[in-house]
């Protein structure tokens, strides 16, 4: 017996807000639009960082197939429930891309204008399903092998007063100049990265 179609399956729901995002046109971290609303987006690189050679090559030329980073942007209070009227009014998207544009603009072995994002504004309802199902498609290399970029000066406490292995790959942000440095320098995990990448993309 043939199981019956579901349009409401959390899988189906899923594929549906990945199709959505991904058929937008990637749009250069350099010159957001202004826009409001919450929800969730996909950053791509094509520069010449050479770790990230292998991941930027697929970006190239319009293709845009693997992103280095995927996050969410929720309205205040949205673990509390927040009401639709005020997440559409919200800024946390636009502001959280934003703020990613400062962190990769503060550092010293990256430039902004490599950078390009995909974004959704969805309810909120549907925001961390989104996230989770891009991440799980795409294993992004900021979201598992080099964790920290996501972090802002609040959150990198976190890391129990030690740089992240992303500040360490790409020093200069000043909420990390004060943390202890890690054990790792920035060329082993340089090699992780190239590693990762390659086993993930079959090179």
């Amino acid at each position: 017996m043939t199981d019956s179609f579901n349009p409401l399956d959390i899988k189906n729901l899923g594929d549906s807000l990945q199709r959505a995002i991904l058929s937008s046109e990637p749009i250069s971290l350099e010159n957001l639009p202004m826009f409001r609303g919450v929800g969730i987006y996909a950053i791509y690189y094509v520069g010449y960082f050479p770790s990230y050679e292998l991941l930027a090559e697929a970006n190239r030329d319009g293709s845009w197939e693997q992103p280095i980073y995927v996050g969410k942007a929720e309205p205040k209070g949205g673990r509390k429930g927040v009401l639709t009227e005020e997440a559409s009014d919200s800024t946390a998207l636009q502001n959280r891309l934003r703020a990613h544009g400062r962190s990769i603009r503060s550092v010293e072995n990256l430039y902004l204008s490599d950078f390009y994002a995909r974004y959704l504004v969805v309810e909120p309802v549907w925001v961390p399903l989104g996230e989770s199902v891009l991440i799980n498609r795409f294993g992004p290399v900021w979201n598992t092998i080099v964790d920290g970029f996501g972090s802002n000066a609040a959150g990198v406490g976190r890391f129990a007063g030690m740089r992240s292995r992303w500040d360490t790959l790409h020093p200069g942000r000043p909420a990390a100049e004060s943390l202890a440095s890690r054990e790792e320098d920035a060329e082993e995990i340089a090699q992780d990265v190239w590693e990762y990448l390659r086993q993930r993309m079959q090179v």
